[in-house]
């Protein structure tokens, strides 16, 4: 009816009075219709033409006055109709400012202070109702409203008045501004006492109440800070009161949770902190309620957040020296739920104190989380999984060197525990998981025992979550062991072949998994080993995306046409089109995305139910909240697929070489330049910059600015087309560096030193140094040299022998990572030479420092300034071949030396004449084969051809010619840079055989 209804009230706006006549005439009839008042509200909300809205509006506050008068009083003393006109009045006032209703603002004035408490509580439900709809047009009423809730909050035998002056004031708050501070700080005291009696008469309100203290700290914690010591004290009281409800403790949890990451100074100095740990600890070491379990121990556990006040006690933010020893005693309890307790606590100080736990404590946490493997109770048995994977994912590399105790320990636990436990058997892989991935080479004495338990569950196993998880591990065993694979390789095909082809919908989990594996078993495993197989992938490929939708298994198919390109090209090349088409399509499409009014794109996961638009149910207490989402804030499925699309586009680009590429890169610029990027781009990037200076908490702003250079990454130069953007990302950068941002201030004037903050901002400062080469490499040298030439003290200044070895390791490895990004583009040279004095002090100090870590990012370092720069540092050449040569002589860490080696390589190659090849090719040969760094061999791989080419170029020309093709077909920016740095004679010959047919 809403359709007809627009039509009708539009043709009332035509000049023509006969079109007038009859439009009102229909009008007439559509109000004898019962559904006339949701028509109204449906048009009102949704219609694009404003007269049409006001016309809507009139109509039914005319509508609703008529039949006000006909309902009998006690009808409408009702709650439900009470509570139905005022969100009716919350409508109308989006479209109505109330200053365009003085009978309202007349109504809200009266009955808000009446002397009938029956009143006032109407008063007050339809002023939560209408600010809360629309907050910002009663700005110019805020002080007089701020005063009216210090008398409200007073009103303490009536918790209804209370509870919805409460949500007024949480609607307003973001709004306020510096002249309302001492107004709303005033209140806070007495809010503390309302919300105490509030608690006593309804849970639920008062949980939702406490949502004013979310709104408080994060629009203006100032306003909180005087009275944070009462506010703690307040929400630990409800935290530790088993008598309320866990929404009730969880909200107070939460608060307290907040303060601490925003105010962690001031809960110090308060003396907060140890009776915030005798509440908390008692809560994570709780046991549940006879006959339950936690639900993290619960087999049917969905891994999904657990709304309860355990699952919150553990995830506030505690400070590592006050908190072990709390854990410690938790550990020696004779209450398993206490030693779980302990354990989590450990797990999570992993995540938050990682430098400190990896210098000063890891082994002895260790000791305690094997010894609890071992525990007669698998409650703690499963927590110490959970810690075990967490240092496993947080506490790298150190923990590896840990293998020889930990593998026999974890193996023989997964082969012991019950498999009918799947929840505790997911735990026991997650651990095993994260300790293999970055296991490298030490992997080899476990790989016999490891393979047969992971191949007999996937032979014998009736489980199929079991199945999934011996799939994942054997992807985690592959990236660890690589080649050393090869002779498990048979039986782990055909064990994949199975769930590969079976496209039921039971088996999709199981399937996608198979698929992610398949992919890593095809970069591992060697290309000898897999090629064989490829052209039957890409087959499984295509009848996958063709049979199954699924932006999951979608996705995984594109990482394995990518695996693909690298292990066998021509495999790939005939059926690039429809690989490429898909993919696309992909990129293109719609799914899971939403355009409306307000927000340009709105990504809605699968199970994001949309209500019509307009509906009103005016007999329903509860509101439809709508969902304002932007695109920087949402992650789903078809995210995932559209960026893995990009990813694997670009690869199979690079694979596929020079004759598949410039079609298919058309067809990405095709998409990418097309409006809708542009739309996205100019919507998401100031949106990622203003949150990277204004939110408050440490983590989200690290997520942000690792999603701004993953976009600058995929899109390159096309994200950084708007004018001033580069130079605002540079400054955004420059701001972190410098502590600036907002949530860098924690502790206002009394800045936060504690360890742990210090932790957060170190890596707060890594995620913005990343973006410095992202950038470098997505612009033409000379553009992104200004703003370069302004972040490079900030980045050099970390590098000082004063600062702590993560600054150092972070500054000359940002540097060293810009350094290569200039290599690959335009105007790189002069750019790398220009900044070279500057640089060259630092990475020569670096070489010598007694970290192993620096030396090795300031080799690597050195090496790239030698690529990017070529000739024009030649004459450092010698002062680079005698550093080098004197760390060869002392140096025992084994990363350090591969580096090196790649460093000499990349010297030879940007400048042969400028190295003593008869000295310095003996000794880099010797420390062949790398031991640790194996990307550094691709760098080995090209000097060896570019050694073998300048030195016999000649006299081996038709031998090499085969293999120099390859090279240039299947590593071509690599060759490229080879080429390019050969003298002109030689580049010329070197190019016209390789181009030759």
């Amino acid at each position: 009816m809403s359709e007809e209804l627009e039509r009708i009230l539009a043709r009332l706006t035509e000049p023509d009075n006969a079109v007038i006549q009859q439009a009102t005439a229909e009008l007439k009839q559509a109000f004898k219709d019962p559904a006339i008042i949701p028509a109204l509200c449906a048009v009102m909300t949704g219609s694009q033409n404003p007269q049409v809205r006001q016309s809507a509006a009139v109509m039914l506050r005319m509508r609703v006055r008529k039949h006000w008068k006909k309902i009998s009083p006690d009808h409408r003393e009702r709650h439900t109709v009470r509570h139905s006109l005022s969100q009716l009045c919350a409508v109308l006032v989006k479209h109505e400012t109330p200053d365009r209703w003085p009978a309202l603002l007349a109504l809200l004035n009266q009955s808000t202070k009446s002397n009938n408490p029956q009143d006032r509580q109407v008063g007050l439900l339809l002023l939560s109702k209408v600010v809360g709809s629309n907050p910002e047009p009663f700005k110019p009423h805020y002080k007089q409203l701020l005063q009216l809730f210090g008398t409200v909050l007073l009103d303490l035998n009536n918790p209804t008045a209370l509870y919805y002056c409460i949500l007024t004031l949480t609607a307003i708050t973001a709004y306020t501004g510096t002249e309302e501070m001492n107004l709303m700080r005033s209140l806070i005291p007495k809010l503390l006492i309302a919300l105490k009696h509030l608690i006593q008469a309804d849970q639920d309100q008062a949980s939702e109440a406490m949502e004013v203290f979310d709104e408080l700290m994060e629009s203006e914690v100032s306003i909180v800070v005087p009275h944070i010591a009462e506010i703690v004290r307040f929400c630990l009281e409800i935290s530790a009161d088993v008598s309320l409800s866990d929404s009730l403790r969880v909200k107070a949890l939460s608060c307290i949770a907040v303060l601490i990451r925003l105010k962690s100074k001031a809960v110090l100095k308060h003396k907060l902190l140890q009776p915030i740990l005798q509440v908390v600890f008692p809560i994570l070491s709780a046991a549940p309620p006879p006959g339950e379990e936690d639900p993290e121990d619960e087999e049917n556990d969905t891994e999904g957040d657990s709304e309860n006040p355990k699952h919150f006690a553990v995830q506030v933010d505690l400070f590592t020296c006050f908190t072990l020893p709390f854990a410690q005693a938790c550990l020696s309890s004779e209450n398993p739920y206490e030693r779980k307790g302990g354990l989590m606590c450990m797990a999570v100080l992993a995540e938050g104190c990682a430098d400190h736990i990896r210098t000063k404590m890891l082994s002895s946490m260790l000791q305690t989380v094997c010894r609890s493997l071992s525990d007669n109770n698998q409650v703690v048995r499963s927590a110490a999984l959970f810690a075990l994977g967490q240092f496993s994912e947080h506490l790298q590399p150190d923990v590896s060197k840990f293998h020889a105790e930990l593998m026999p320990l974890l193996h023989g636990y997964l082969s012991a525990v019950n498999q009918t436990k799947i929840g505790h058997m997911t735990k026991a892989f997650y651990a095993l998981e994260n300790f293999l991935e970055n296991l490298g080479p030490e992997i080899e004495p476990y790989l016999p025992t490891l393979m047969e338990t992971m191949l007999s569950a996937l032979n014998n196993a009736e489980n199929l979550k079991l199945k999934e998880l011996a799939v994942s591990a054997i992807g985690a065993i592959a990236n660890a062991a690589k080649e050393m694979l090869v002779p498990y390789f048979p039986p782990i095909i055909e064990s994949l072949k199975g769930f590969l082809t079976d496209t039921s919908e039971e088996m999709r989990t199981l399937q996608t998994q198979a698929l992610d594996t398949l992919s890593v078993l095809a970069r591992t495993v060697g290309k000898e080993v897999f090629s064989p197989l490829a052209a039957e992938c890409v087959q499984l490929g295509l009848n996958l995306t063709d049979a199954v939708d699924d932006p999951d298994l979608r996705r995984c198919t594109y990482s394995l046409f990518s695996a693909v390109s690298d292990v066998s090209p021509d495999c790939l090349a005939p059926h690039l089109p429809p690989i490429t088409t898909v993919m696309l399509l992909s990129l293109r499409s719609t799914e899971g995305v939403t355009v409306n009014e307000d927000k340009q794109f709105v990504l809605l996961d699968d199970d994001d139910a949309e209500g019509e638009e307009g509906d009103v149910d005016l007999d329903e207490e509860s509101e439809t909240e709508v969902d304002d989402r932007d695109v920087a804030g949402v992650e789903n499925a078809y995210i995932d697929e559209k960026e893995d699309a990009c990813d694997a586009l670009g690869e199979i680009a690079f694979n596929t070489g020079t004759g598949t590429l410039n079609p298919l890169i058309n067809s990405c610029i095709s998409l990418y330049i097309s409006p809708a990027l542009h739309k996205l781009l100019q919507v998401v990037l100031p949106c990622f910059l203003g949150m990277v200076r204004q939110d408050r908490e440490r983590q989200v702003v690290m997520a942000i600015l690792e999603s701004m250079n993953a976009v600058i990454k995929s899109c390159q130069g096309e994200a950084l087309q708007a004018p001033g953007i580069v130079a605002e990302i540079s400054n955004a950068i420059k701001d972190v560096l410098k502590k600036k941002t907002v949530c860098q201030d924690v502790g206002g004037d009394e800045a936060d030193d504690d360890e742990q903050q210090a932790e957060y901002d170190a890596m707060l400062q890594e995620f913005a140094g990343e973006g410095i080469p992202v950038l470098a490499s997505a612009l033409p040298a000379e553009t992104f040299y200004p703003h370069l030439n302004d972040l490079l003290p900030l980045i050099m200044s970390k590098a000082k022998p004063s600062c702590t070895e993560a600054d150092r390791s972070f500054s000359i490895g940002t540097i060293g990572e810009t350094l290569h990004s200039l290599v690959s583009v335009a105007g790189g040279r002069a750019v790398a030479g220009r900044l070279s004095n500057r640089l060259l002090p630092v990475l020569v100090a670096g070489v010598r420092d007694s970290d192993a870590e620096v030396r090795n990012n300031s080799v690597f370092a050195l090496g790239a300034l030698a690529q990017a720069a070529g000739p024009i540092v030649a004459s450092d050449y010698p002062v680079m071949l005698s550093l080098f040569s004197n760390l060869l002589s002392k140096e025992s860490d084994p990363r350090v030396i591969d580096n090196l080696c790649a460093a000499l390589c990349r010297m030879i190659m940007s400048h042969i004449e400028g190295v003593p090849l008869e000295q310095v090719f003996p000794a880099l040969v010797a420390c062949l084969p790398l031991k640790e760094d194996m990307e550094e061999n691709k760098t080995i791989y090209i000097y060896h051809f570019y050694i073998y080419v300048y030195l016999f170029f000649l006299e081996t020309q038709n031998t090499l010619l085969v293999l120099l093709r390859g090279l240039a077909q299947h590593h071509t920016k690599e060759f490229e840079s080879a080429v390019m740095s050969l003298p002109d004679e030689q580049r010329n010959k070197m190019t016209m055989a390789v181009t030759q047919s």
